[in-house]
């Protein structure tokens, strides 16, 4: 029996667009992706449910400092809805509890997509990892436990109908961070007086980051691990919406001695500040529009 190789990690800095396989926790797929690169240190940004598919932005190294960033950005979804039947999760992988007779034409469909744009309110299912008393409450769902949950508010920026078969539906949503697309399934069935399930849902975009061009981890595996580190973005990738700040000449030696720089006024919120065309952090203004380097997130680029 030959001896287990210890596995070597190092320092990987980038961004991974993972289009995530269905089955697989977010934790799993990142996991089988730090070892893919070898990656010393990784984080998702923000959970993708095993049934679901599409993109699951990765970071890695530095970018992790960033991270969270995108665990408040707006994301778009495909996904498909299965009229007429309604499960106790909300999706394929629950228990069937009621069926109904589908008699809906696209004219109805037209008329109640609407009502769950803008501005809702949502009721968080039992089969979800939000937490009653330290426990979550899918473990009390497997018990037969249901519990209030009190409505939170999301906003639906837009709904498109994609593909009408008769039974199913088949959606592009466009919404806020927290948005359950189970339940807006559930709330459309019985909007329609049919009831509905989720069947399949495929993550399109996350902020500014889309679908085109992430890899599945068996592409990703198929490449020779050399040459891997060519499928990764970079740092800054998470960062486009924010506003950009240049340092140079004198700017850049104060700066780089901790002495503070002015900027440009209008600038407000988190910038991200680059020095030779390198990014060296994000931070805040400071008052008087003065851009102190202890109030930046520096990077060990």
């Amino acid at each position: 029996m030959e001896p287990r190789v210890k596995k070597t990690w190092k320092q990987v800095d980038g961004v991974l667009l993972l289009d995530k396989a269905q089955g697989m926790s977010s934790n799993d797929a990142l996991q089988k992706a730090r070892r893919l690169f070898s990656a010393a240190k990784g984080g998702h940004t923000g959970t993708l449910d095993p049934l679901a598919t599409g993109l699951l932005p990765l970071c890695f190294g530095e970018a992790t400092k960033f991270s969270a960033d995108l665990l408040d950005a707006d994301k778009t979804y495909e996904a498909e809805l299965q009229l007429g039947v309604s499960t106790d999760s909300g999706d394929a992988e629950g228990v069937v509890t009621a069926t109904a007779e589908v008699n809906v034409t696209p004219a109805d469909i037209a008329r109640v997509l609407p009502q769950f744009t803008g501005d809702i309110l949502q009721v968080p299912p039992m089969h979800s990892a939000l937490k009653r008393d330290g426990r979550p409450l899918y473990e009390l769902a497997r018990q037969g436990i249901t519990v209030d949950r009190e409505a939170r508010p999301v906003t639906i920026h837009a709904i498109e109908l994609l593909e009408f078969t008769g039974t199913r539906l088949r959606l592009s949503v466009s919404c806020s961070k927290g948005t359950y697309i189970r339940v807006l399934a559930q709330d459309i069935g019985a909007a329609l007086g049919c009831g509905a399930h989720l069947t399949a849902l495929r993550r399109t975009r996350v902020g500014d980051l889309v679908l085109d061009g992430a890899m599945t981890l068996a592409q990703i595996d198929s490449i020779e691990e050399g040459a891997r580190v060519a499928c990764l973005r970079p740092v800054d990738a998470l960062l486009q919406s924010l506003p950009r700040v240049d340092l140079s000449g004198e700017a850049e030696q104060r700066f780089s001695h901790g002495n503070p720089v002015d900027l440009p006024d209008g600038l407000s919120g988190k910038i991200r500040v680059y020095a030779e065309d390198r990014l060296i952090g994000v931070g805040e203004p400071g008052p008087g529009q003065r851009l102190w380097p202890k109030r930046l997130v520096q990077l060990a680029l």
